[in-house]
């Protein structure tokens, strides 16, 4: 089947780990098939081993230019893109995705390495701040002032679930740290680890290739909790990168906050991405709007975790349009096996939940197979779902609850109340641009993305993305995960005062010798 010998153990650098801790393996999500190789827990000595050659590279790696970083970052994507058959292979016998999804996260996962690698080569991303001396400002001198972004150290990534190549071992988190001078120690998620290994295998391949330090990259398995929790405490560990449940995120937070040197974690984690159906829009185009939402909440079996969970709609005989053309198309849904058992038997619970609600109606709530799941809607009083913050928590699956409300003030209100979330639709024609304008005041304070007339389905990677939000939608509100400022999170500022100009990082060498944009005396010049 796959081209590449699996070994079923951890890679610390260029080594496997060693072959002594607990065994486990992955599972066929529509069989529950066992599959092969037995994969072996990361054990406390490959722990240590993982961290100490991280810690030896971080200071080489740090130091190395943009164009050694960039070249890196390209090795990786080609090698990747030269295992396109073993993902293709391993992805669906993992995940229960499709062929096709693999293709196309692969392609994700080689575009954002490469726009990193532009982003550092071109190298103006460090912020360079220069602000001359002035000897004769008065009452005081001022001194000469400089400052730039410098890597934080070794980050650990958590492999999520949901995108076993795009948000995993060389994802996103990976690459940014990457780019910025950071060695990287990936927890691979125990649902895919022969995706996972494949993918760890191509990035420590790049990183020999490249001459870079071992400890630029090491690759961990654990069927529990146990290595990522020894990670985030370990002294030398600098940083960390999860995507996940809000519970697991928390749990880092908490491990990271309870350090003796307390640690970053960036966390990104649950949302119900309200969609709100302005009046004008649900009266002149439901049927459009319930397919749209429909096919957006059924991407991936509804394992996006931009998957749209609420929809506020007005009361009234236009939104009861939309409504009944909405459970006309959940109806029609069929059953699909989700990624793994234990998170289909999650969903099914918190369908169950939401149906069990005294105030809540079930729309179209089928019975759910093991392992499956099938589309679930749901309705409820705005008045209600404010009462209860638990009808405002993620299901995280192809379910979502309709929201009722009374008139536009009422529809501000839910707004105001919600919590942290990674978007915020809004669906508005025209003729509801006045009570559209001051949801777009209100809803930017609530998400990380705001959207108008299309779906929070499909991130896009470029500049300008935010895939975060206030708590718990993400740990810290004023990161991205996704995008080129996601290198931020893995970088700190450090300013020079008064250095000879031989001695300062190029960056702020008075002569520029990078080319790069930077604040000088406060006009911003290349």
């Amino acid at each position: 089947m796959s081209m590449y010998t699996l070994k079923g153990v951890s890679l610390i650098g260029e080594d496997p780990a060693s072959t002594s801790g607990s065994e486990f393996h992955a599972v066929d999500p529509g069989s529950g098939e066992a599959l092969a190789p037995v994969y072996r827990s990361a054990t406390a000595a490959d722990i240590e081993r993982a961290v100490q050659l991280a810690a030896g590279a971080s200071a080489a790696l740090a130091q190395t230019s943009g164009a050694e970083r960039a070249a890196l970052l390209r090795a990786i994507a080609d090698e990747l893109e030269a295992a396109r058959a073993d993902f293709e292979a391993l992805v669906p016998r993992e995940t229960a995705l499709p062929q096709a999804r693999a293709s196309g996260e692969l392609g994700r996962t080689t575009g954002q390495l490469r726009l990193f690698a532009n982003l550092v080569e071109e190298g103006s991303w460090v912020d360079a701040r220069i602000d001359r001396a002035d000897p004769a400002r008065q009452p005081l001198p001022r001194p000469d002032l400089r400052s730039q972004r410098i890597a934080l150290g070794p980050v650990v990534v958590f492999g999520a679930s949901n995108f076993p190549l795009a948000f995993s071992v060389a994802g996103g988190d990976t690459a940014s740290a990457l780019a910025a001078g950071c060695p990287v120690i990936v927890k691979a998620h125990p649902a895919h680890p022969a995706t996972s290994e494949r993918a760890g295998a191509a990035i420590a391949a790049a990183v020999q290739r490249c001459g870079l330090p071992p400890g630029t990259f090491s690759l961990l398995f654990d069927a529990g909790h146990a290595v990522g929790a020894a990670l985030v405490q370990h002294a030398q560990v600098s940083a960390v990168a999860f995507t996940g449940s809000t519970a697991g995120g928390r749990a880092l937070m908490d491990l990271a906050a309870a350090r003796p040197q307390p640690i970053p974690v960036y966390a990104e984690m649950g949302s119900i991405n309200p969609v709100f159906v302005l009046p004008a829009a649900a009266q002149v185009r439901a049927e459009a709007i319930a397919t749209q939402l429909h096919a957006s909440v059924l991407q991936g079996v509804g394992q996006f975790c931009t998957s749209p969970g609420v929809f506020v709609i007005p009361a009234g005989g236009d939104g009861d349009a939309l409504r009944d053309a909405l459970r006309a198309r959940f109806a029609d849904s069929a059953a699909a096996v989700m990624l793994t058992a234990a998170i289909a038997q999650r969903h099914a619970q918190g369908a169950a939940q939401l149906g069990a609600h005294a105030d809540v109606a079930a729309l179209v709530a089928p019975v759910q197979k093991a392992g499956c799941a099938q589309a679930n809607l749901f309705e409820v009083s705005a008045d209600a779902f404010l009462r209860d913050p638990h009808l405002q928590e993620e299901v995280f699956g192809p379910t979502s609850l309709i929201v009722r409300t009374r008139d536009a003030a009422q529809m501000l209100q839910l707004a105001a109340a919600l919590p942290g979330q990674l978007t915020v639709t809004l669906l508005a024609d025209e003729a509801d641009y006045a009570a559209a304008a001051p949801l777009l005041l209100q809803l930017p304070r609530n998400a990380g993305r705001v959207l108008m007339n299309g779906v929070p389905t499909g991130v896009e990677v470029c500049a300008a993305m935010v895939h975060g939000g206030p708590y718990p939608a993400s740990s810290d509100a004023r990161s991205t995960s996704v995008g080129t400022a996601a290198i931020e999170r893995f970088a700190r500022r450090v300013c020079y005062q008064n250095v000879p100009d031989a001695l300062l990082p190029p960056a702020l060498q008075e002569a520029n010798p990078l080319k790069i944009a930077r604040l000088v005396d406060g006009v911003m010049q290349r």
